[in-house]
């Protein structure tokens, strides 16, 4: 596969020879499941729906072959909300990462950037949305001016990614094909949060939101959609209208290759292919090659099963690598094969106590470096290693891979190693000491319980049971919890939580040029510090300040990398965030570089046979392009 190790962008010179690959393609053969619309005039013939300069996929540069239309692909996930992997899958952005970590662009034709801080974007001539409205510089005006600075909309106010020390751009239409965003100082996130696998939406279908508008609609007539809708006013309607992320309202025009065409509540929902999609392989076959995606919505416990009795085409999500060999076994039978892929993310399985929790005797515990070192250092994380992943991890803490340009051996190494005589000393020298039951007692007599809520499956129980015997063997009390995901969110933000289960840094590739916002507290859905994320992210309104220096410097940090200039200067900052966050153990890690089974119907053509499965910043599948996936039918 190819290497990960690379830097990201040389911006404006990346993106001219970017462009430069984009040629005009021969038109091929229409995909048959569209002919008739075609013939019957409903659909326009291919060459009137590409974009005068479509994105060209050079298949044998990326070690893939052209492929053949046609056919039905087949998911599952376990709960109608995951239609957004959808969006994460197709992996249709402005901009978007390819496999070297480079932003190329994508929708757009080409962008170019100047000083760091101006951002210049042309849209392909002739792009048009699914259902075949042109796709202009108005949907850019439109979403900036009627939706994101629209205090209706957004009481917020823009979002922080569209903030550089509390300034907004200068928005400006150059021409109907062209926009351009300016700071006075540089923005460095900005094209990375385009590129992600949740994107920044600087972008919507305004001919479609404008009747949901009421700066466009006649008050009767918006009236009259949100009784028909039973929303509660005009904001409401707009904002379920246009969620992208989470495509449920098939009435929405799309940019990515496949639309959805099934409402909810359902038990499956049906994606469609995208008449109007800009890709297309070198033979001039327009993108993407499948007809349809199915999610079929089942539990998670039996998804592995399903999944090995043939029921999914292509599945990775809720596999786990204990699933592996029950796969492999089944794998002949049901015609599939099973390939392993790295997960990219920074620990398999993390420990997060909430530094903001109510309980004042233990938010000081848990504010307690020693404290958290303790726990670090108690954790056998060679014995999860060799139960769990057959010694095919690495045990480590909670920080970036050995793939990424951040990565040092010391951030790895941080308070990882096995020594549980030296987390009883630090817990000694707290004062915590052991009552008759060998259970530590905190400062005002209480036993020293820790209620460790999660909402994932098998694998975080089970490597939670090994952790509260390591600190159950320290004198620290461990209560597991499990709970939705929901419920978990709203109770570490209100405080309520101790301690909560969840991978590690969702960017374990990460480069310089990527915004270091996991390590710094700046949204509320943090469980280490919400109320200090919730802080910055509601720029005051909300939240507490932040009252630990070395949290604080983090933050300042992070504000720096955000007007940074230069990837050297971002280096620099990673470098010094890694080491606070990982000396600080603010997250306490186990192990990472587990591998993860991406099953495949064996007549699938054009998935990875080695890949890295993380939701940043490779979107899962979608940085290998599931639309150039194509069935054999031979």
């Amino acid at each position: 596969m190819t290497t990960f190790i690379s830097r990201v962008w040389g911006l404006a010179a990346m993106a001219a020879a970017a462009t430069a690959t984009l040629v005009s393609a021969t038109f091929a053969e229409e995909p048959p499941s569209l002919k008739d619309a075609v013939e019957s005039g409903q659909l326009p013939p291919m060459e009137q729906r590409l974009p005068d300069v479509p994105r060209v996929i050079d298949m044998a540069a990326l070690g893939k072959t052209n492929g053949t239309y046609g056919g039905r692909l087949r998911m599952l996930m376990a709960d109608a909300k995951d239609i957004r992997m959808m969006t994460i899958y197709g992996y249709s952005r402005l901009v978007g990462f390819n496999e070297k970590l480079e932003i190329v662009p994508d929708i757009l034709e080409s962008f170019e950037v100047e000083e760091g801080r101006i951002f210049t974007f042309k849209v392909r001539p002739g792009h048009r949305w699914s259902d075949g409205a042109p796709f202009t510089a108005e949907d850019f005006r439109y979403s900036w001016e009627d939706v994101e600075t629209n205090e209706a909309l957004s009481r917020g106010g823009a979002s922080a990614v569209m903030m550089v020390d509390g300034e907004a751009p200068q928005f400006e239409v150059i021409d109907d094909l062209t926009v351009r965003f300016t700071w006075s100082k540089p923005n460095p996130q900005f094209l990375p949060s385009l590129a992600g696998a949740s994107p920044n939406y600087i972008v919507q279908p305004a001919h479609y939101l404008k009747q949901f508008h009421e700066k466009y609609a006649t008050a009767e007539d918006l009236a009259e959609r949100v009784r028909q809708n039973s929303s509660r006013d005009w904001v409401a309607l707009h904002t379920v209208k246009a969620r992208a992320y989470r495509p449920e309202n098939p009435d929405l025009p799309t940019l990515e290759p496949w639309m959805n065409t099934t409402p909810p509540p359902a038990e499956r929902f049906i994606f469609k292919r995208n008449p109007y999609f800009h890709r297309v392989d070198g033979e001039g076959r327009q993108l993407p090659y499948l007809d349809e995606v199915y999610l079929g919505i089942s539990s998670a416990d039996i998804i592995p099963a399903k999944t090995g009795t043939g029921d999914s085409d292509l599945q990775a999500r809720y596999l786990r690598f204990d699933n592996f060999t029950f796969l492999k076994q089944s794998s002949e039978q049901h015609k599939f094969d099973v390939k392993l892929w790295k997960d990219g993310t920074g620990s398999q399985v993390a420990y997060l106590p909430n530094l903001n929790t109510n309980d004042a005797v233990w938010r000081d515990l848990f504010r307690d470096v020693r404290f958290r070192r303790a726990l670090s250092l108690a954790i056998h994380r060679e014995e999860i290693n060799q139960q769990f992943y057959f010694g095919l991890a690495q045990p480590a803490s909670n920080s970036v891979l050995d793939g990424s340009p951040l990565y040092k051996p010391q951030y790895a190494q941080a308070w990882s190693e096995y020594d549980p005589d030296k987390a009883n000393a630090m817990l000694d020298e707290i004062g915590l000491t052991r009552g008759p039951d060998g259970v530590r007692r905190l400062s005002d007599g209480r036993r020293a319980e820790i209620i460790i809520e999660m909402a994932g499956g098998t694998e975080e129980t089970d490597v939670t049971q090994l952790v509260t015997e390591y600190w159950g063997a320290i004198g620290i009390k461990v209560f597991p919890r499990a709970m939705q995901l929901d419920n978990m969110r709203r109770r570490f933000l209100s405080g309520e939580t101790m301690m909560s289960v969840w991978s590690g840094l969702n960017v374990g590739l990460a480069t310089p040029d990527m915004p270091p916002e996991e390590l710094a507290p700046v949204s509320s859905v943090q469980g280490i510090w919400p109320k200090w994320g919730q802080h910055l992210e509601t720029n005051g309104m909300a939240g507490e300040t932040i009252d630990v220096p070395e949290v604080a410097k983090l933050a300042a940090l992070f504000q720096d990398w955000r007007v940074s200039s230069t990837t050297a200067e971002r280096t620099t900052i990673w470098d010094e965030m890694l080491n606070i966050f990982t000396d600080q153990v603010y997250t306490i890690g186990t192990v990472n570089g587990v591998l993860q089974p991406v099953v495949v119907r064996n007549t699938l053509k054009n998935v990875p046979d080695e890949g890295i499965y993380a939701f940043a910043p490779v979107a899962f599948f979608g940085v290998y392009m599931p639309d150039t996936f194509w069935f054999d039918k031979e």
